[in-house]
């Protein structure tokens, strides 16, 4: 379910969307069974995660286990009480930026939303609440260098870069296939559907693992599918050309592999969980995702 209807959506997602069949309980129940299995990272994705009612206790639920928390939204409708959970210690955003004009994020969102998406990553950053954006190239022509400069007025550090992916919504020509996918799918990350299907990624949906409504997690990673299904995109993923791009202005791609100890952390995005990371100055944490512009990998 999204406010949106975004020409791109990988998910598909919009005001006649649902929240699926997981129920809190189960959502808290797969919260508990990722940590357990080692995750230190949770995040919330969508759709509109800020639309779901028991958002904010799943926030904490993860928290409470030990986790950090990214919350992945389109800043349109926040309100007082989902500004105190983004305030909550160990809670970052994320957020998709597409134009500095109206009218072009409107063809992209289907909806004139670009002012107060704008307002709330102003809001955000006033109130110290980190966040990430990244810039989604989704038609030619696109006002992308003129997005970025926004945010970067904005006083957003982090900013990336994708192109569109041919999933959902997104499919042009090629559609869904491992062409698509950055080359990080299922390596210390998965993601989980609203009907419980478990995939590499997000961008990975006709790859399902498994379904936790069904078999536990831990089960479900370590099972014959979750194996082959992973042995296969590092396969194709090893046929790859690699990219060595210059870490304060990549260029990549889906089709890029990243090389060395430099690995995106965002699809190929310019957000570098660097290790380890030389910073340049006190605003760069080595073990945090660092700000390319502020460091650099060491090879």
């Amino acid at each position: 379910m999204c406010q949106l209807a975004c020409a791109h959506c990988y998910a598909s997602s919009g005001p006649s969307g649902t929240h699926g069949t997981m129920t809190l309980a189960d959502w808290r129940r797969v919260i508990t069974q990722t940590r357990e299995v080692g995750a230190t990272m949770g995040q919330f994705i969508g759709g509109e995660p800020t639309l779901y009612p028991g958002l904010s206790d799943l926030v904490r639920h993860a928290l409470s286990a030990g986790m950090e928390v990214e919350i992945y939204t389109n800043l349109v409708h926040v309100t007082p009480a989902m500004w105190e959970t983004f305030q909550l210690p160990g809670v970052r955003l994320a957020t998709s930026y597409y134009s500095d004009q109206p009218e072009e994020h409107e063809a992209i969102t289907k909806r004139p939303t670009l002012k107060i998406t704008t307002r709330n990553i102003a809001r955000a950053q006033d109130l110290g609440i980190p966040l990430r954006a990244g810039v989604i190239g989704v038609n030619d022509g696109q006002r992308t260098q003129q997005s970025i400069a926004v945010l970067e007025r904005l006083g957003v550090s982090e900013i990336g870069y994708d192109d569109l992916r041919e999933v959902g919504r997104g499919t042009r020509r090629d559609g869904p296939s491992v062409a698509q996918l950055c080359g990080n799918c299922g390596e210390r990350q998965i993601a989980i559907s609203p009907t419980g299907e478990v995939w590499p990624c997000v961008f990975s949906r006709w790859l399902p693992a498994g379904n936790i409504q069904e078999t536990s997690l831990a089960e479900i990673l370590t099972s014959e599918a979750f194996t082959r299904i992973t042995g296969e995109l590092r396969g194709e993923f090893g046929q790859r050309t690699p990219c060595n791009p210059d870490p304060c202005s990549p260029d990549c791609s889906p089709s890029c592999r990243p090389q060395g100890n430099c690995r995106p952390s965002n699809n190929c995005a310019p957000n570098y969980s660097c290790g380890p990371c030389v910073p340049k100055d006190k605003n760069c944490n080595p073990v945090m995702s660092c700000n390319p512009n502020k460091c650099r990998p060491t090879r």
